[in-house]
């Protein structure tokens, strides 16, 4: 299956999705550092700065016609208790409107979000009802689930909601994300390192604030992993 990585960042979803067995053919990214680990780790897939300017005709235009799956972690600086509050029309976390803009456009088989889980009670369910009219709109069917960190093995916890949008079309039966299929691929997850510790306080370290960002910004790859073979199974 063929990846659409929105809000790259350094290449989480990616890196769990190809492990899954998919394939990243483009990634869409606006920070320098994390573009220069997306170019090193990926030199071969075309990397594009701005979500708002990318459209299915430029990605046609560079030889990009066939995508199966979206993937993004739009940002979460207006949702994130930590924030403003702004909420899903917010400068920034307003840009989930741009990766519902791709989806209609592209009509992928499947698209995978995730977000802080104050996207679920922000309004009192509003700006997660704003997500899941989106997607009905524009003809797919949605399901989420929270998964910390931690549940796959990881030494801190970072609870975030992961959600599984998929067209209308496709049988009623596919449940992504359900308790059962987590637990079932997560065996395999808790042999991999996922937690890592980085000091804070050490100078002499290249980029070090870029990469404590990056690090920070990151999806957990072992999620996306698992999610991505629970997507396979279903297609076979």
């Amino acid at each position: 299956m063929n990846v659409l990585d929105l809000f790259s960042g350094i290449g989480g979803f990616s890196l769990g999705l190809e492990r899954a067995g998919m394939k990243t053919v483009a990634f869409c990214e606006i920070d320098p550092y994390a573009k220069k680990v997306l170019k090193k780790h990926w030199p071969d897939v075309p990397i594009y700065s701005d979500v708002r300017e990318l459209n299915y005709a430029r990605l046609c235009s560079d030889g990009i016609d066939k995508i199966d799956l979206i993937c993004g972690g739009f940002p979460c600086q207006d949702i994130s208790v930590a924030g403003k509050q702004a909420g899903i029309t917010g400068q920034r976390s307003g840009l989930w409107s741009e990766i519902a803009r791709l989806i209609s456009e592209i009509r992928p088989l499947y698209a995978i979000m995730e977000n802080v889980t104050n996207l679920l009670a922000g309004e009192r369910g509003a700006w997660f009802g704003r997500v899941l009219g989106d997607l009905a709109e524009i003809g797919y069917n949605a399901e989420w689930h929270c998964i910390p960190a931690s549940h796959i093995g990881a030494s801190h916890r970072r609870d975030r909601v992961w959600v599984v949008a998929y067209s209308k079309s496709l049988p009623k039966h596919h449940k992504i994300i359900q308790q059962r299929n987590i637990n079932s691929y997560r065996d395999e997850a808790f042999r991999q390192i996922v937690g890592c510790s980085i000091p804070r306080s050490i100078d002499g370290i290249p980029s070090r604030v870029d990469r404590l960002r990056c690090l920070g910004n990151a999806v957990v790859p072992q999620i996306p992993e698992i999610i991505g073979r629970a997507i396979i199974q279903c297609e076979s």
